[in-house]
C-alpha cells in the first residue's frame, strides 16, 4: 500500500506523504461504508449512479466517501466548515472554537483544508452512533458555528463528503493540516464511547432545542411526502416505505425512534411481506433509515429485536383487522409482479387478431432498429429513441398498431417532461417516411391516437430479418438514475449476451465514450460483469427492482405521477365547465380512464411504480 504509515518500530513514520497516500490511508476508515462517488461535474454534485466501491487507489475525479453504512450508522463525525457562508476568516474562526471544544471534552481529530478556504474535521467513533444520533450532534453544532454546513449528516441515503487526499473542483486535493502519521494514529484509535458521552453531554441543551425545532416545523414534502387517502390493502403507503428509507418521519407523529420503527414494521406487515422479506431489506441496505432504528442494540441483538417488534405488529393487527382494510396503504400482495410502466386499456379482441398484429409489431420493431442508425447520440435523438421504445411497448400490451393516450402517459414511461414528449412526437410523425402516424387528435378527454407505421423503404429490411425475442422497454425506472445510454446498453447485452465493447458500440449506435462510461457505472452496481476474453453480459442475480428501491428513483416518479393527476383534474373540470357538447363526460362508462393512460395514481405504492401489472382498474 503505497504511502501508508510504517509501524514497525511501533511509532507512526510517514513513508511519502502524497495525495494518494492519504486517500489510501484514512478513506477507507473514515467512511462509513466502503464506496465513493465521483462528481463528474467538476465538483458540482456527487450523484447515486457515479458510486463505486472504496478502493486504495485515488480517483482522477473529487470523490466523496459515503459517511453512513449500511446499518444506518457511521464511524466518524464530518464537520464540513464552508467557505462560501461568510468567507475564510469566518472559517478559521469556527474551526479553532470547534478544536478548543473537542478538546475540552477529551476528543480527537483530524483535520483537512480545501484549496478554496473550506476546512474538514472529522471525529472518529470507536462505536458507530446511529443516524438520528449524529444528525442530533450536527445541528447541535450548527447553531454554534455559522460556517459549519449541515447537510452531510441530514441526508442517510446520500450523504458523503470529500477525505483527505481527494481531488478539488478547483484543481489540487483536500491537503491534511497534520501529518499522514498523526492523522492515520486518530483513524486507527478512535475516540471511545466515553468521549462520546461527553460531547452529547455538552450539548445536551443545543440538542434539546434542535429537536424542538424540528417539532415546530412542518413536515413538508420536502422531508416525506403529505398522507397518501386511504387504499385497497396489499399496498405499503409510500410514507411508511419513505421513514424504512431514510430514517427522516414527523416527530409530531412520532415521539421516538422506537414508535417510528414499530409503525414501519406494522406497515411492513398489513401489506403482506413476511418477516425474512424485511430482514433481507435491512441486511442489504435497502432500508437503512430501518436498520438505523436498531443501531443502537449490539449487532447480535439487532435482529431478535426485529422479530419481538415483528410479534407486536402481528399481534396488533390480529387485534384491529381494520390495519389491514385499507389504512395501512399496502400492496396486494408482496409476491405479485409489480409495473413497469403505465398500463394501457386492453384492445377488444373483436376489433383485430391479436396474434397478427404482436407479428406486425415484431415487424415493426425490426424496423425501429434499422432506423435508429439516423439518430444521432444527441439527447434529443436517444430521447425520440424511447419514445418510439415506450409506443412500441404500448402497442404490445394492448395487441394493436393504434395506440390513443396523452403525452403524460409517454412522460411517465420515458422519465421526461409531458411538453418534451409532445415536441419529440410532432418532430416524429413529421419525420418522411416516419414510424408513427397521427391518426386523430385527441379531443375532450380522449388522447391522441397513433398507428405504427412501416415505412415502404424499410419494409422488406424489417421483413427479411429476424424478430428480436424478449420484451421491448421503455426506459425501465433505475435508468433514470444511470442515463439513457446504460438503458441501450443494458438492452442491447440482455438481447445478446457475451459482447465486447466494441460490439457494443455497434449496436447501440453510441459513441465508444458513452458506451464505456454506460459499462462503468453498471459494473460498478454489479449489474454488467467482464468476462476473461473482454466480453460483457448482465449479471441476472442482480435485479434492476432492488437497484430501483436503492436508489429511492421511484420518488421522483411518484412526483411526476402527482403532478399529472392534478394537470388532468383541472382539465376536466374545465371541460365540464366550459364544453357542453362532449358526450363522453357525460356517460360514466366512457369517461376517459386516468388510471389507465396517464400512469398510476400518486397514492400508490412504490414497489408497484417498480414492477407488475394492475389485478385490476382502480376507481379514481
Amino acid at each position: 500500500m503505497i504511502g501508508l504509515p510504517d509501524f514497525a518500530s511501533g511509532v507512526p513514520r510517514v513513508k511519502n506523504e502524497t495525495p494518494q497516500a492519504a486517500w489510501a490511508a484514512l478513506a477507507p476508515l473514515l467512511a462509513g461504508q466502503p464506496r465513493v462517488r465521483l462528481s463528474k461535474d467538476a465538483g458540482k454534485s456527487y450523484p447515486q449512479k457515479n458510486e463505486r466501491n472504496l478502493t486504495e487507489a485515488l480517483p482522477s475525479f473529487p470523490a466523496a466517501v459515503r459517511i453512513f453504512g449500511k446499518d444506518g450508522t457511521c464511524a466518524a463525525i464530518f464537520l464540513d466548515f464552508d467557505s462560501s457562508v461568510a468567507g475564510a476568516d469566518r472559517v478559521q474562526a469556527d474551526v479553532r472554537a470547534a478544536q478548543t471544544w473537542l478538546h475540552s471534552v477529551g476528543a480527537r481529530w483530524i483535520e483537512d483544508y480545501s484549496p478554496n478556504g473550506g476546512r474538514h474535521i472529522y471525529v472518529p467513533l470507536a462505536q458507530r452512533v446511529t443516524f438520528s444520533e449524529a444528525r442530533d450532534l450536527v445541528e447541535a453544532l450548527g447553531t454554534r458555528y455559522r460556517t459549519l454546513d449541515k447537510t452531510p449528516h441530514q441526508n442517510l441515503l446520500h450523504g458523503c463528503m470529500r477525505t483527505p487526499g481527494s481531488p478539488h473542483k478547483r484543481g489540487g486535493h483536500q491537503e491534511l493540516a497534520m501529518s499522514l502519521s498523526m492523522a492515520y494514529d486518530v483513524a486507527r484509535r478512535p475516540n471511545s464511547a466515553a468521549v462520546w458521552a461527553a460531547m452529547t453531554a455538552d450539548l445536551a441543551a443545543e440538542i434539546k432545542a434542535v429537536r424542538a425545532l424540528r417539532l415546530e416545523q412542518a413536515y413538508t414534502a420536502s422531508t416525506a411526502p403529505s398522507p397518501a387517502p386511504p387504499q385497497p390493502a396489499g399496498r405499503m403507503s409510500r410514507a411508511m416505505q419513505r421513514i424504512a428509507l431514510t430514517g427522516l418521519y414527523d416527530a409530531n407523529r412520532y415521539a421516538t425512534d422506537s414508535d417510528a420503527r414499530q409503525a414501519v414494521i406494522v406497515g411492513a406487515a398489513a401489506a403482506g411481506l413476511e418477516l425474512v422479506d424485511v430482514e433481507r431489506r435491512m441486511l442489504q441496505g435497502t432500508w437503512p433509515g430501518l436498520a438505523s432504528f436498531y443501531a443502537r442494540y449490539a449487532a447480535r441483538h439487532r435482529l431478535p429485536a426485529l422479530r419481538r417488534d415483528w410479534v407486536n405488529a402481528l399481534s396488533y393487527l390480529n387485534k384491529n383487522p381494520a390495519g389491514r382494510d385499507g389504512k395501512n396503504n399496502a400492496r396486494r400482495s408482496h409476491t405479485s409482479a409489480p409495473l413497469t410502466q403505465p398500463p394501457v386499456l386492453q384492445a377488444d379482441p373483436a376489433l383485430a387478431n391479436p396474434d397478427a398484429e404482436h407479428r406486425f409489431i415484431r415487424t415493426w420493431r425490426n424496423a425501429l432498429r434499422t432506423r435508429e442508425t439516423g439518430y444521432q447520440e444527441s439527447r434529443s435523438g436517444m430521447a425520440r429513441r424511447m419514445v418510439l421504445r415506450s409506443m412500441g411497448e404500448a402497442a404490445h400490451m394492448t395487441a394493436s398498431r393504434f395506440i390513443e393516450f396523452g403525452v403524460r402517459s409517454i412522460a411517465v414511461a420515458t422519465g421526461l417532461d409531458q411538453t418534451t414528449v409532445a415536441v419529440h412526437l410532432k418532430a416524429l410523425r413529421s419525420e418522411r417516411d416516419p414510424l408513427v402516424t397521427l391518426v386523430e387528435e385527441g379531443r375532450g378527454t380522449k388522447g391522441d391516437l397513433y398507428m405504427l407505421t412501416i415505412p415502404e423503404e424499410l419494409k422488406a429490411t424489417a421483413e427479411d430479418l429476424s424478430w428480436r425475442r424478449g420484451k421491448i422497454h421503455a426506459l425501465r425506472p433505475v435508468f433514470r438514475e444511470l442515463g439513457l445510454p446504460a438503458a441501450f446498453v443494458y438492452e442491447a447485452l440482455e438481447h445478446s449476451p457475451g459482447l465486447s465493447t466494441a460490439e457494443l458500440v455497434r449496436l447501440t449506435r453510441l459513441s465508444r465514450t458513452a458506451v464505456g462510461e454506460a459499462l462503468e457505472v453498471m459494473a460498478a452496481w454489479n449489474m454488467v460483469a467482464r468476462n476473461s476474453a473482454r466480453a460483457w453480459s448482465v449479471v441476472a442475480s442482480t435485479s434492476l427492482t432492488d437497484l430501483a428501491e436503492h436508489f429511492g428513483v421511484l420518488e421522483a416518479v411518484a412526483a411526476q405521477v402527482q403532478r399529472y393527476r392534478r394537470d388532468r383534474i383541472i382539465w376536466r373540470e374545465w371541460l365540464s365547465r366550459n364544453v357542453h357538447t362532449v358526450t363522453e363526460l357525460l356517460s360514466p362508462g366512457e369517461d376517459y380512464p386516468w388510471e389507465a393512460f396517464e400512469g398510476p395514481p400518486d397514492e400508490w405504492g412504490l414497489a408497484d411504480l417498480a414492477f407488475g401489472r394492475l389485478a385490476g382498474r382502480l376507481a379514481m
